[in-house]
This record gives structure tokens, sequence and C-alpha cells, in this order.
């Protein structure tokens, strides 16, 4: 729903915030249900009202539990019936600087060790919630930092000295981020930076404070719930893979075609230049960490890549995986890209200075995002950065390798094409790529990926279970569970984790929970190297006999036959596709030829 991508219009948000919910629920597609529990240190309602809405927009219906008005620390700590029955996925602690009462923060008298000690009994304050939420719920918990305080008795001295409120909050602070990096599945929000960007002023109105107990503002709340639930749908593997971008008052100023390649502006010479310079910087940041860059440009392709070769273009031809310059409709091309990618179209931003572009892009192919940066019709590059930042389609919970080199794999994968055209026999051309399987248990270096691969993989994914990386990590601590990953290496390089197997044991049987494979690897028998360990590892734990569950989606059609192809017996398929599948694991033979097995 455009109204709620950003930038939004807050204040007509929180206006039409329940016509907007019937009209998100009314709208026919398939949503997560996730339990998110919000332990306020304020009045929440209106977040969990708006943050219901961002939610559903980006494909997860939840469900909430409130805590009462500052009762996050005895929730949290100390639990209650109803929020046991809830069984929360997700834990959100809503604090801000207005949750530090006076007696909290260092006073003028205190000695430095004094202001210290204050520091470390706030601090442990908040672990014992955090530490007891991991303890009673095993689930992710965000919590808020703090933002700067509304005044500052010592002026600019508050920043530096040892009393000042600033001084204790911003070392508060750094505290929750060394505990964010000690443990994974606790995640921060940052109003500290939000306040800033909205006005700490505005953002700490003291009449809300004390006359309703909102903190922040009314006014900041679409701010902050539009922030929140970008990192709600990052755990669960719905952002965004790729940036489809327009050249010609996109990436540079001018039109190539006709100013030619040496008279666009770009570099260092003139401001306008700078700014779009400063754009494709912020842009080949994106790819190093993971993004894939594509072209979808009005041009010849000769002045395309003419432009992108210039000597201070910032961005060259090497940094796209597809490059469409052509003459052909955009929402054509854009869907040749996701086919080329073989991603879907839902996976890719389509960023354009012309709205007329945006809106064929937004009719002919709906489920891409489209970016809107330009309120005019004129170019307004010094506003690219900023609407595509605040726009979270890439908001990040943690950074893997696999995530670093995603662009590198893309790329290889262009390579395997091409060597795939020069081979009349498939299996040869497989085993032309002296392919290596290391297929394991769940292991604790992988847990991001494992989870990041549930969340992410629709095509190849048999019954869509969706895990967060704490019940990832739950999975493995259960010996009723079987788990498996597989890597891929090849001649062109590390595919990384591209396959999960969970099955759960009853007895002599297993229950194949999920089974999903990434779209990079297909084609390449990787499922028969993965069921050939699932058949070895469960008969080795007494498993006689497999049985498979296939959940259709509108994505995963190509799965459906996947366990008759495999050599299971159907043994029901019911009115909605879904079906059961059975194998005996006495009588399997191994079905893999072309890939070798580490340690076998």
């Amino acid at each position: 729903m455009q109204e709620l991508q950003y930038p939004f219009d807050g204040e007509y948000l929180l206006k039409k915030k329940k016509s907007l919910r019937k009209v998100l629920l009314a709208k026919e597609c398939q949503r997560l249900h996730k339990k998110v529990a919000v332990l306020g240190g304020s009045t929440t309602h209106d977040i969990v009202k708006l943050l219901e809405l961002f939610l559903l927009d980006m494909g997860i219906e939840p469900e909430f539990y409130q805590s009462e008005y500052n009762r996050y620390y005895e929730d949290a700590v100390f639990g209650n019936e109803e929020l046991d029955r809830f069984g929360p996925d997700i834990v959100y602690i809503h604090t801000t600087s207005r949750n530090v009462a006076d007696n909290e923060f260092p006073q003028i008298s205190d000695t430095r060790e004094q202001a210290e000690e204050k520091t470390e009994a706030c601090f442990r304050h908040f672990t014992q919630a955090w530490e007891a939420l991991e303890q009673r719920y095993g689930c992710t918990v965000i919590q808020n930092n703090f933002e700067k305080p509304s005044c500052r008795l010592l002026g600019n001295m508050d920043a530096w000295d040892y009393r000042g409120r600033e001084w204790f909050l911003g070392r508060l602070n750094q505290r929750f981020y060394e505990y964010a990096q000690r443990h994974e599945n606790f995640l921060i929000q940052d109003i500290d930076w939000l306040a800033a960007e909205y006005g700490l002023s505005k953002w700490n109105d003291p009449l809300y404070w004390h006359m309703y107990k909102y903190s922040p503002a009314p006014g900041a709340i679409p701010e902050l719930a539009f922030n929140l639930a970008n990192i709600i749908k990052a755990i669960y593997g719905k952002n965004k893979k790729a940036l489809v971008l327009d050249l010609d008052n996109t990436l540079w100023g001018g039109v190539v075609g006709d100013d030619g390649p040496e008279n666009i502006e770009i570099g260092q010479e003139t401001g306008a230049g700078q700014i779009y310079s400063e754009f494709q910087t912020y842009l080949k940041a994106h790819k190093d960490r993971g993004i894939l860059l594509n072209i979808n440009s009005k041009n010849e392709e000769d002045n395309a890549l003419a432009g992108l070769s210039r000597p201070d273009s910032v961005l060259k031809p090497e940094d796209f995986i597809v490059i469409k310059a052509n003459w052909e409709p955009k929402d054509e091309n854009l869907r040749r890209i996701a086919e080329e990618l073989n991603i879907g179209e839902d996976s890719l931003v389509f960023v354009d200075d012309n709205p007329a572009e945006r809106h064929r892009v937004q009719l002919g192919a709906p489920a891409a995002a489209v970016l809107g940066i330009t309120e005019g019709q004129e170019p307004q590059p010094e506003r690219y950065i900023k609407v595509l930042d605040r726009s979270g389609f890439f908001e990040p919970v943690r950074l893997s390798g696999d995530d670093l080199n995603r662009s590198g794999m893309y790329r290889a994968n262009t390579m395997r094409k091409k060597l795939e055209s020069t081979f009349e026999d498939y299996r040869q051309y497989l085993l032309s790529l002296d392919m290596k399987a290391e297929i394991e248990s769940f292991a604790p270096e992988y847990m991001q990926r494992i989870a990041q691969l549930t969340n992410k993989s629709n095509q190849f994914n048999l019954t869509t279970l969706r895990c967060s990386q704490s019940e990832i990590e739950n999975f493995r601590a259960d010996s009723q569970y079987l788990t498996l990953y597989g890597r891929l290496r090849d001649r062109f390089g590390d595919n990384g984790v591209v396959s999960v197997v969970l099955g759960l044991q009853e007895g002599q049987r297993l229950h194949l929970k999920l089974w999903l494979m990434s779209c990079r690897v297909l084609k390449r028998d990787m499922e028969k190297a993965m069921l050939d360990q699932v058949v070895k590892r469960a008969a080795s734990r007494g498993v006689k006999t497999l049985t498979g569950y296939y959940y259709p989606t509108a994505k995963n059609r190509m799965v459906k036959e996947f366990y008759g192809r495999m050599g299971f017996t159907l043994i029901e398929e019911k009115e909605d596709g879904s079906s059961i599948w059975e194998m005996d694991t006495d009588s399997y033979k191994p079905k893999n030829t072309v890939i070798q097995i580490a340690g076998y």
C-alpha cells in the first residue's frame, strides 16, 4: 500500500488507521502469523496500532500482547499467566529516557565511582529483564536504546562530564550495544537516531508525557512503528534482495543519449555531479553488503555502458548483475531481470526519477517496490539517499558471510549458465562443476543463515515453515529433531548454505517438517545429496519411515511432485492441494552421483 511506504504522512496514518487496517485485512495474500509482546514503559496503544498496519503491509499478520503501563520489568522478570499463554515470538521492550528516574541519574554531588555504580545498576535492571525473557520464552528480544535528554543541566559539559545525563545515557547505550554484539537474539531499536532525525524537542513533548504518558509524542509514533516494523520484517526474511536502477537523472544528471557521456553530470566538477556521485557511492556500499544492483534504462546499451565507464563514475558496468538498456517497457524489463536473477518480483526495488515510469511499473509489476524519490516532475537527487535509506527495504539484523558474498555468488551463476550451454549431456556438465557438499547437523556458525533461508526460500520450500534464529536454535537443542544443513562449493566458488532439512522423530517415523533449497542451486542435484544424508542419519536413529508434507503456496508449485520424483509414495492428497508422502528407509538406494560429500 503506497500510503505506508516512506515518505508517508504520519498524521494521515494516525487519523485513518482503522480504515487502513480494514483495507489491508481485506486484501487476499499469504501472511506470516507472529505473536508480538509489547512491554511498555509508556502508553503503547497507538504504537501497536501503527505497527500492525506496517507489518500487515509487509506480509506479517501480528497478534499482540501489551503490558500495563510501565510494567515492562515486572512482566519480563516475573511473568504472568496471560503472557505465558500468549507465548510470544518476539518481545519488544519500549522504554525511553523517561523511564530512567531522577534518582537513577548521577547527581551533582556524586563521585565518579558513584556515577559508574548507577550506570551499572541501571544496566543490571535491564539485563535481568532480557535474561528472564530468554529463559522463559527463548524468543527474539528487541530493546530501545535511549534518546538524548530533553535538557542539559551542565550545558555542553553534559555530554562528557560523568555527572551529565547525556553522558549517563550514552554510557548505558554503549552497554546495550555490547550486549547485543554478544547475544544473537537480542536486537536494538535505535530511537536515539530516530529522535534526532525527527527533532528531539518534538519527540520529547512534556505535555503529552505528563498528561497522557506518551513517549514519544504521538506525531513521532508512525516513524517509530515503521522503523520497528522494518526490524521485525528483517527477522522473518521479508527484506528485498535487489535494486533495479534507472540511469538518466537517477545515477547521473542529464540524458546520456542526448548530451553524450562526456557531458552528463557526475564527479566532483559541479555540485549536482557531487550529489549523483554521493548517491552512486551509497549504492556501491549496498552492493558490498550483498544487495544485487541492476539497470533498467530506456537507452542504447552502448550509451549506457559509456556513461558507467567514465573514469569519474563510482559505479562501473561490472558492479551490476543484469543490465537492461533498451526501449522495451520498464515493467517488462523488470520481470526479465527477476527471471534472470531467479528471484521473485517482490524481491526488487525499482528506482527511477520519472513518475510516469514509476507508475507504469506499479501497474505492470505490482509485486515490486517502487521508490518515491521525487515529489514532482523534476529530478531531486538530493533526496535520493534519504528516501532509500529511510525506506528500510534492506534492513539487516545481522550480516553473514553469505550476505557479503551474494553479488559474487550471482555473478558466478551467470558463468555456470555459460558453461552449461557448451554441454549436450547435462550430467557431464554437472560433473564438470566439481561440486563438493558439506551436509551436517545445524551448527552455531550457520544459525543466522539457516534462519534466513527459512524466511527467504519460496520456490523450493515444501512446507514454508518460517523460523526466527531463536526458534532454529531451539530445534537444534531438541534431540527429537533431526537437523541438516547443506553447503555447496564448485569450481566457480562457494554457494554457502543452500539447503535445510528439519525432521521430528516419533518412534520409528521421521516427519519432515521443513525441506527447502535456495533457488541459486536448482537443478544441481543437491536435493538428492540431502535426501541421501537424511535417510542415512534417520536410519542410524532407528527410523523406518520418512513422512513428507507438501503445503501449496503461490510460489512453490515447482515442488508439488517433488516427493514422488524422489521415490516417496503418495498417501493422501487434500482438496487444498496439500499432500502427505511416505518412504521406507530399508529399501532406499542412494541417488546422488555428481556431488562429493565431505567426510564420506
